[in-house]
């Protein structure tokens, strides 16, 4: 079943290439939706796919890419809006 996640990832998460490997990661597991950085140094990430695929994805931004050091991720579900692909946005 499809699900759709929103998702807040604190810590050392920007200048880190965390949008970088979310996208990559996202792209590998076939994850729709799309991952920014916020103003308050966190990481926002709208996430959609199989229920499965989603876990492994979460599991994943827990520790996000090498030089990042997550502290913390909030994850909350939310209606389905449709993404066909997963983009970095600025």
């Amino acid at each position: 079943m499809k699900r759709h996640y929103n998702i807040i990832v604190s810590g050392r998460v920007q200048g880190v290439f965390y949008r970088a490997s979310t996208k990559q990661m996202a792209d590998l597991l076939g994850v729709k939706g799309f991952v920014l950085n916020l103003t308050d140094g966190t990481v926002y990430i709208e996430a959609e796919g199989d229920e499965e695929v989603l876990v492994k994805f979460i599991q994943w931004c827990h520790h996000g890419p090498d030089r990042a050091e997550v502290s913390y991720v909030s994850v909350a579900e939310a209606p389905l809006q449709g993404f066909e692909m997963f983009e970095s946005r600025r």
